[in-house]
């Protein structure tokens, strides 16, 4: 049965916002939960149509606007191009003139769009413009008609540009496509796809995409202050699809949708199909919890794992990505489409305008994660890495221009101009209920095998194995799942949990519940990609009785349906110091 812990999804108004309107102000609320807040070659992709160092938080005392537009911010400083020591080996942008046409993986028939943009010898490095007034990105479910009206404007005029225009509607869409289904090789790595999911490029890319295609709606309607809103699915009052997209007769609209997700239905973050509207709502909750607080050891956790050039294009999705960002993508997809077109499928997620108002609230927690969390579990929540921070893209600017743009410029939403409506975050202290009782792992007789001897397997039914702790009590531990090798073509999920003893596998809302693995259908050269994750314990162990325990019971359960997940092998290690600058 659901817990009925729910806090309160209220908070009174007052004048200490935590980022006020006015840049000259910026105080932080005394409590966080108040915030405001391939054939390449021969020219034909295959897309699957299966579908500073030691960053620390500023103190509640002071103005964080100020000391990262005044001061330029950490990452402002080009003297990190070249730290001494740097590898000097970051993803470097596409070549454009080698861009391939996407094709169906399964039929080999060509799609009805070629994912590439236009060509263009003239390109400039972007430099962020003077922030003169700080846009507010709006919660979608709070906007004003007018608001509406203008948002629904701007999105018919870039539909009405022209096809060839790098600013249109589906050039536009098909950014995604190319960045993300292997229409791009690494420049000078043979034909080694270009991939800016599962990495720790996976917020700057999309926070760039956004960045652009919001300025380009500013242009179009000349308003250059228009802001983009954010789909606001991790607080219960918008945890259905904002109205303003539901509506056929709107700009906004786009008919591939998954019909029973439209509102009043709840988003499913967790995806575990449960009809109880109360019980989606604390597993949401608990989804969001555990992503942005409790599994994440270090920075890489939750950003991703670090992705160079030459490395292979799924080097481990963060926290976030796997989890929320997925569930949302494959929630909001038409199942009765070939590969749930369109959020649903990397290569068409951009032909739906709600695509970006989700990664709006993406990006946003990416902001919240940063600079407003708790920083007690992880006082480092910035890379340095220069491989990180001199990544770069190509994109088209509101003036048609052709940009490169680094991640370095990216890592401050402050100083790129726009900030967040302040919302409350029930989820911030929405920590599981402990578990009474230590759950008898010896219930499940053989059913429950020693890790060691099942693995690798391919998770297509629910296993759960018996796994050594590294020593007796409440330590500091993670939970490794290792050589976990997936059918990129598929969209697949597998849950976690850890003493689980009611079994109740639709119910997250419990201590046993230590994170999640999913991904959104997308093509890779060879149909298949291995990584790994990690789960932190700690706060688990804190929450349930394992301090006499030599093993713990772990429970994988698939959501997805059938084969496509192997799994190479599950192990806890002792909890290594966070490294700032890691070796690969």
């Amino acid at each position: 049965m659901a817990s009925l812990h729910l806090p309160s999804l209220t908070t009174p108004k007052t004048a200490n916002s935590m980022h006020s309107l006015s840049p000259s102000s910026h105080t932080i609320f005394p409590k966080p939960s108040h915030f405001l807040l391939h054939a390449k070659r021969s020219n034909r992709l295959q897309v699957s149509c299966a579908d500073d160092q030691n960053h620390k938080e500023p103190s509640q005392n002071v103005d964080r606007r100020n000391m990262l537009l005044g001061l330029g911010g950490i990452y402002g400083a080009s003297n990190l191009v070249s730290i001494p020591g740097a590898s000097a080996n970051p993803i470097k942008p596409p070549e454009l003139d080698k861009c391939g046409v996407a094709t169906n993986l399964n039929t080999g028939q060509q799609l009805d769009i070629n994912c590439c943009p236009p060509i263009s010898q003239n390109i400039i490095d972007y430099r962020l413009p003077p922030v003169h007034r700080m846009k507010t990105r709006p919660s979608a479910h709070k906007v004003s008609p007018e608001y509406i009206f203008k948002y629904n404007m701007a999105i018919d005029r870039m539909k009405r540009l022209p096809k060839d225009d790098p600013r249109s509607f589906m050039q536009q869409a098909n950014i995604h496509c190319a960045y993300c289904n292997g229409a791009y090789d690494q420049p000078g790595q043979g034909t080694l796809d270009l991939q800016v999911h599962n990495s720790w490029l996976f917020f700057p890319f999309h926070r760039w995409y956004l960045y652009f295609y919001e300025r380009i709606l500013g242009k179009l309607i000349g308003d250059p202050t228009f802001a983009l809103p954010f789909w606001n699915w991790d607080n219960p009052k918008g945890m259905t699809i904002p109205p303003m997209f539901v509506d056929p007769k709107s700009a906004l609209y786009d008919e591939k949708r998954n019909p029973a997700s439209m509102p009043p239905a709840v988003v499913d973050l967790g995806l575990t199909g449960s009809t109880d509207s109360l019980q989606v709502v604390t597993n949401n909750l608990t989804v969001m919890y555990s992503e942005m607080i409790r599994a994440n050891s270090d920075v890489f956790d939750f950003m991703g794992k670090p992705y160079r050039e030459g490395t292979a294009v799924n080097p481990g999705p963060g926290s976030s990505e796997r989890g929320s960002h997925t569930a949302v993508h494959v929630w909001v997809g038409d199942p009765r489409q070939p590969s749930g077109e369109d959020l649903g499928n990397f290569y068409s997620a951009g032909r739906d305008p709600l695509f970006y108002c989700h990664h709006g609230n993406v990006d946003r927690m990416w902001s919240l994660w940063q600079y407003f969390l708790p920083s007690n579990k992880i006082p480092d929540k910035r890379i340095t890495d220069p491989d990180f921070l001199n990544a770069s893209f190509l994109f088209y600017d509101e003036n048609a221009q052709l940009v490169r743009v680094s991640v370095k410029d990216c890592v401050d939403n402050l100083r790129m101009g726009y900030d967040y409506d302040r919302i409350d975050l029930p989820w911030l202290d929405y920590r599981p209920p402990p578990q009474t009782a230590g759950a008898r792992v010896t219930r499940t007789g053989t059913s429950a095998a020693k890790a060691d001897t099942v693995f690798p397997l391919t998770l297509d039914k629910i296993v759960r194995v018996l796994v050594p702790k590294t020593k007796k009590g409440k330590a500091d531990e993670l939970l490794v799942i290792e050589n976990i090798t997936v059918d990129t073509t598929k969209f697949l999920k597998f849950d976690v949990f850890v003493n689980d003893e009611d079994d109740n596998v639709v119910e997250l809302d419990k201590a046993a519940y230590a994170g999640t693995y999913a991904q959104v259908p997308h093509k890779t050269a060879n149909k298949s990609a291995t990584t790994s994750i990690r789960l932190k314990l700690t706060d688990l162990y804190d929450d349930m009785d394992v301090a006499d325990d030599d093993t713990v019971l772990v429970t994988l359960v698939p959501r997805h349906q059938g084969p496509g997940v192997t799994i190479g092998g599950i192990k806890i290690i002792e909890n290594p110091k966070p490294a700032t600058q890691p070796s690969g």
